[in-house]
């Protein structure tokens, strides 16, 4: 897959395709292997410099970053004996949620996840990651599975919202949302939630209402886009940029604010750079966080997810 490159990352694009120059040059008119080992270690510098600086609207574009790991990615490498399962029992299978039973390094789970496709058939299939309302009746049915039997429940977040459609409408699903997020809230069991590119409004709290909140380095949890929040405040969706960078969607901001609680580290020049680094080292904290949350009461797990979100705004 050729790489994609964000506006912000022309001049490192410009570095990578003198690389690539040189290095067919190489073939034909001799070698370049020095040149090449230079320009290399400045693209990398450079990588690390811009990516150490990046503010709301440069992570808002990495998150919607079209190579950066998807659910059924996170599936392939952390888990195995994977079984989906389909249909919320009342309309259908939605396709912007995924999930099913699985093993975590030995360990059975239970495991759903925004689903948004990497090409334009699949991305049409999945619906970009916007679920429908027999989406979160799915999950629905899926907590109360997990809950039955006694296993963890490990989400992962990434989608601009739920779909607004009209057959959406039609179907509940605003009380959709709030019978997930419901689920969520009261699960007798540990629950993960991580937010892996987009956390958009309901459409992620519904999946992500969980005992711990994780969030990926370089990904946004916010209760609308920025161009949805520039769109109602200056009626001008092009003033995202100055939404994003006044809403306080990015980790830092998240964990201050009690959102959050732990931020995943990404390679430098995020997830999409090294997507195997990035996911294994999502499963780390993944196995980190899951033996923190093991051997709880259903009472003691309540509770807990309880306080937690009952601190969010709390004043200090």
């Amino acid at each position: 897959m050729a790489t994609h490159y964000l506006d912000f990352e022309k001049p490192i694009a410009d570095l990578e395709a003198k690389i690539e120059e040189l290095s067919l040059l190489s073939s034909t008119a001799g070698s370049f292997d020095s040149e090449i080992e230079g320009l290399r270690r400045k693209a990398e510098q450079l990588r690390k410099k811009t990516y150490g600086q990046l503010d709301p609207w440069m992570k808002t574009q990495v998150a919607r970053h079209p190579q950066r790991p998807h659910f059924v990615d996170y599936v392939e490498g952390l888990f195995t004996d994977f079984t989906e399962l389909h249909g919320d029992r009342q309309f259908g299978d939605d396709q912007a949620i995924l999930g099913g039973l699985a093993r975590f390094r030995g360990r059975p789970v239970m495991i759903m996840g925004h689903e948004k496709g990497h090409d334009t058939a699949t991305r049409l299939t999945h619906n970009f990651g916007m679920a429908r309302p027999e989406g979160y009746r799915k999950a629905v049915r899926l907590m109360d599975m997990a809950e039955h039997y006694g296993l963890p429940v490990l989400t992962f977040v990434d989608t601009a919202g739920a779909y607004p459609g009209l057959g959406a409408e039609e179907r509940g699903q605003a009380e959709a949302i709030a019978r997930s997020t419901e689920r969520a809230l009261t699960l007798g069991t540990p629950s993960i939630a991580t937010i892996t590119g987009e956390g958009g409004s309901g459409g992620a709290i519904a999946i992500a209402a969980a005992s711990r909140v994780l969030m990926l380095e370089h990904s946004i949890y916010s209760v609308i886009s920025p161009e949805g929040a520039a769109g109602i405040l200056w009626r001008d969706g092009a003033r995202a940029k100055d939404a994003a960078m006044a809403m306080k969607i990015t980790g830092p901001d998240l964990i201050g604010l009690k959102i959050v609680d732990r931020l995943i580290e990404e390679p430098v020049g995020g997830a999409h750079a090294d997507r195997e680094a990035a996911i294994a080292t999502v499963g780390d904290v993944l196995a980190e966080e899951l033996d923190a949350l093991t051997g709880l009461s259903p009472d003691q797990i309540r509770k807990a997810r309880a306080d937690r979100f009952y601190a969010i705004g709390a004043a200090a």
